[in-house]
């Protein structure tokens, strides 16, 4: 087989509609969510399920409905061939992204021809940190230099605020501005090719319980300067408010790569192809830079600048993260978070990596553009970027 054969190339991405916490989707499980995008993402392409060789899902808390190998469970519970391989990783926020890159590097390595990446997060039911706080022990030394997570991350964004001198003024406009770009592309109807609607229980008056579908992210709401301007900040002095920070949300989403040959063999058109991937370390200091770091290294790995990019996704874990990106990389935001992002769509922790390479994918094809970077900041002070080019 050539190089050019064993590339791994992505032929389906489909993602479910994000819930608020409590909200539309709080009824279901992980491995529903799961399970859900699973079928959908194999019945997109049209293949059978038995043609599947691994499956690797991201989940930050992998506690309670989400434990023991949440991926394996919502595979098994798909009723398919209990022969696939399936393997839940942890990279805190970057874990679905690092999932895409593990299964592309499984491919391009010769050991599959058919993966899935996928990520789930129902925090609703599962709740940050619960895997911290409630269980045995603790996994910090005496000595341990840092700032315990998830606290931590209120004073990362804080830290790079300061550092970079954005205001509160600053932050509030893009929180306007991430809640007018979503509520304009879901008007606009870019988010319905990659949205997969589900069906979620809802608790009837008798005590018992019906079903409606849920098809749009819950997230967005009407947002005004003025609004964000009356919100307490999330710590003393701060500049951030819950309305320039990410939300806490449910979702899954799914993306299917195949080696060019398998692809081509199965009568199937790829859809992109991965230029590069990083997974990198920043000064736990300032937590959240990790965006900056990896989108250099991503940059180089692939011999490309950032003049050479159609669109960038960079997660809106918090406004002063993105901004703070675009003055480090000397850019605006014009190609930047162009539908919105976590701030209006939402933030299912394990799930948002996927999440945002499904929506930097279908973008791409809209406007028919070549490449996009997707890059998150992570718990640990990590960053992750991937550069997608279509074929």
């Amino acid at each position: 087989m050539t190089p050019e054969d064993r590339e791994p190339v992505v032929v389906a991405a489909v993602r479910t509609p994000i819930g608020r916490r409590g909200g539309a989707l709080a009824g279901l499980k992980g491995v529903e969510l799961l399970r859900h995008v699973l079928r959908a993402v194999v019945d997109e392409a049209g293949i059978p399920p038995d043609a599947v060789e691994q499956v690797i899902g991201g989940c930050v808390t992998q506690a309670g409905e989400q434990s023991l190998n949440v991926t394996r469970n919502a595979w098994l519970s798909t009723g398919w061939d209990p022969a696939v391989g399936c393997t839940t990783v942890d990279t805190s926020c970057g874990s679905a992204q690092q999932a895409n890159h593990l299964v592309a590097a499984l491919i391009g390595s010769g050991a599959i021809d058919v993966g899935i990446a996928c990520g789930v997060e129902s925090m609703s039911r599962v709740p940050i940190g619960v895997n911290l706080y409630n269980g045995p022990g603790h996994y910090k030394t005496a000595d341990y230099p840092w700032d315990d997570p998830p606290k931590a991350q209120f004073g990362g964004a804080e830290r790079i605020a300061a550092r970079q001198g954005l205001t509160r003024a600053d932050v509030d406009a893009y929180g306007v501005l991430s809640q007018a770009r979503a509520a304009a592309a879901w008007a606009a109807g870019h988010f319905d090719r990659e949205v997969v609607g589900i069906d979620a229980p809802v608790p009837g008056d008798d005590g018992g319980a019906g079903h409606r579908r849920v098809d749009r992210d819950e997230g967005l709401r009407a947002t005004t300067l003025e609004g964000l301007a009356a919100l307490r900040p999330n710590v003393p002095d701060g500049v951030h408010t819950a309305g320039t920070t990410s939300q806490v949300s449910d979702g899954a989403s799914a993306i299917l790569w195949m080696s060019r040959a398998r692809a081509r063999a199965l009568g199937l058109r790829p859809r992109a192809r991965l230029v590069a991937q990083v997974v990198t370390g920043a000064d736990p200091y300032y937590l959240l830079d990790g965006p900056v770091a990896a989108t250099g290294r991503a940059l180089e790995h692939a011999g490309m600048a950032l003049a050479d990019l159609d669109l960038i996704e960079v997660n809106e874990a918090f406004a002063g993260v993105v901004l703070n990106w675009t003055q480090r990389h000397d850019t605006d935001l014009e190609r930047v978070n162009v539908n919105g992002g976590a701030i209006a769509l939402g933030h299912p922790l394990g799930s948002s990596g996927t999440r945002l390479l499904v929506t930097a994918l279908h973008e791409l094809e809209r406007r028919d553009a070549q490449t996009a970077l997707v890059t998150m900041c992570c718990g640990g002070s990590l960053g992750t970027a991937t550069i997608l080019a279509r074929v």
